[in-house]
This record gives structure tokens, sequence and C-alpha cells, in this order.
């Protein structure tokens, strides 16, 4: 299978592009990705060289670069968007042209050649925020995103439904869970608490610390992609979660337990605005229809992430001091 992924220098496309090219050897990945912030090239440095792999540098907002890659695939993943919740809130336009827009040209790119195989990644923050005894979301939960990041990823959910209703396109779409693991982008919670933690600095915890999140191991969610690529309907939406629903505060407490630090290190922030207060995914649909259930546990999970930000300490120092930039300078020049 020849697959065009985007945004495989992120967190979750570079995790996966590992999982396929080691499970499937001999399937070339095409890497489309523009190099925003948090794109590294160092997180596929093993496959710079491997003939199955071939790197982008590119918009997909680029309509004429789009259609030029999808023509030569089988499938397209999408994974390229913007993520940050409080990147959205500070400057939402951007979120709109790249989950929106970008979504919308590739979706153009894959009915305009055949009709290529489409899968969508999305999230669970489009189903908005669930009371403390909800029921957790599942595939006919109604939309109701809070943030311009979850209207964006929900503008562009919507989008490629329509694609499958009007035009037949072979789509599927993952709502998946909060995700963690290896090289990700130390902006976000779990690499952010654990690296602070490794230098010495406190941890900035939201609020009252009681925001609830479900937490899927990254190579749990590849795995569901892989199931839902090869297996899952056409047409249709699989929700992902990872069984581990922690708040902010457990989750706090277990990473100082793990690294041997104490409440001392904590320091309690304004919490955000418009901040979800609990997500929780019933993934019972993909588990019956494709098998799929995950397999590593938080705290396991957990040790895992913390023990591979302490093996490669040079990997998140660079990106905090903004050197890991110059690794791609070299290559394709200044952003």
């Amino acid at each position: 299978m020849k697959i065009l992924v985007t945004g495989g220098c992120g967190f979750i496309g570079s995790n996966f592009i590992h999982y396929i090219l080691h499970k499937y050897p001999n399937y070339q990945i095409t890497n489309l990705d523009v190099l925003t912030y948090a794109g590294n090239l160092e997180n596929l440095k093993e496959f710079e060289s491997n003939a199955n792999y071939k790197f982008v540098k590119g918009d997909i907002c680029d309509k004429n670069l789009v259609n030029d890659l999808v023509k030569d695939v089988d499938a397209v993943v999408h994974f390229a968007a913007e993520s940050h919740v409080d990147r959205s809130i500070m400057g939402p336009e951007e979120f709109i042209k790249t989950n929106v827009l970008g979504t919308f040209t590739l979706l153009e790119a894959c009915k305009n050649n055949g009709g290529k195989r489409f899968h969508h990644i999305s999230t669970d923050e489009v189903f908005g925020s669930l009371g403390a005894v909800d029921k957790p979301f599942d595939e006919s939960t109604p939309y109701d995103p809070r943030s311009p990041y979850s209207a964006s990823k929900a503008s562009s959910d919507h989008l490629v439904r329509a694609y499958f209703h009007t035009y037949n396109l072979p789509i599927t779409i993952s709502n998946c869970s909060n995700n963690y693991g290896p090289y990700m982008f130390p902006e976000k919670v779990i690499p952010l608490f654990i690296t602070n933690l490794m230098e010495d600095k406190k941890v900035p915890l939201y609020g009252d610390g009681m925001n609830i999140r479900d937490w899927l191991y990254v190579e749990d969610h590849c795995s569901a992609i892989d199931a839902i690529l090869h297996k899952g309907k056409i047409g249709e939406t699989y929700c992902i979660g990872g069984n581990s629903e922690k708040s902010n505060k457990e989750l706090t407490y277990k990473i100082l337990e793990l690294m041997s630090k104490n409440e001392s290190s904590i320091e309690f922030v304004k919490d955000r605005p418009g901040h979800d207060r609990r997500y929780a995914i019933d993934f019972s649909k993909i588990k019956n229809e494709l098998g799929w259930e995950p397999k590593i546990n938080f705290e396991e999970g957990l040790q895992k992430t913390i023990d591979w930000y302490k093996n490669n300490e040079s990997w998140w120092k660079s990106i905090k001091s903004g050197e890991y930039k110059s690794y791609y300078e070299k290559q394709y020049g200044k952003k």
C-alpha cells in the first residue's frame, strides 16, 4: 500500500509512520508536512535513507502540490492539524485555515483522483464537555465544540462526511481521546510536566485540577488507525479511547510519584477560558466490529513515556531551547 500521511512530523503522525514502517516494511509512505513549530524532522531521522519513505515539505492548503501527491497513493491518512487549545484561543485564524480549508483541499484531491481512500483523524473535543456522571462519548453523541480548536475539527469532520454522502468518497473518521507517549511536543501537559520536573521546575496545574481526560497511549492509537484503515467500514466513524479517565490532579500526582517528587513541585495557575470539564470515550463499537482495544494501561504507558523523555533529553531540550529548528533550516532554509 502507498499512503500519504499528512502532518507526519508531528507527535501522533510520526508515531504512526514508525508503527506502519515497522509492521509493514513493504508499504510506501509519503509524509507531507509544512513543519510548523510542532513538526520535527528529528522524529523520523531513522527513515531518512529508507527507500519506502519520502518527506515532502509543503502545505495541505497547496492545491497543486496536494493533487500531485494524492495521484500517486492508495490512501490518505490525515493527521495534519493545529491542535493546541490555548493557541486556538489566542489566534484562531490558523486553526480555521489548516483544519478546515486544508481538509477540504485534501478531500477535493481524493475526489478528483478516482476516489482515493481517506482516513480522517479527529478528536473527542468535538463532542464538548461531560458532567461527572454523564455517559461517555460515542459515535452517536451530538457535536458541541467549545473552543476554536474543537470547532475547527468539528467542521472538518462534517466536511469529510459530506464527501462520503455527496460524492461516495471512501472515508472513515476516528475521534480519539488525549494521546501521550514519545515525540509529544513539550508544551502539552504530560511532557511539559515530565521535562519541567527533570529541570527541577514547578508544574503548572490549571484551576482546581479536577478536569478529567481519558488518556490513550499513542501506540494503541496507531494500532486502532491501522485496524480502521484495513478493516473499517466505509463511511463509518470510530471512537478510540484509552479506558483511563484521570483528573488533572490525579495525573499530576502520578507523575510526581513516578518521578520521586512531591506536591511542593505543583504551582496552581488560573484556569483556561472555556476549559471543558470532562472527556470520556466509549470505544465498544471499534472493539465489537474490528476487535481493537487498548493494550497499554495508564501507569505502564506513563512510565514508558517518562523513560523515553529521560533517554531522549537532547530531543526535548533542543525543542525547549528552539535549537531543533536548525535541523531543517540547514536543509530547507528559514521559515
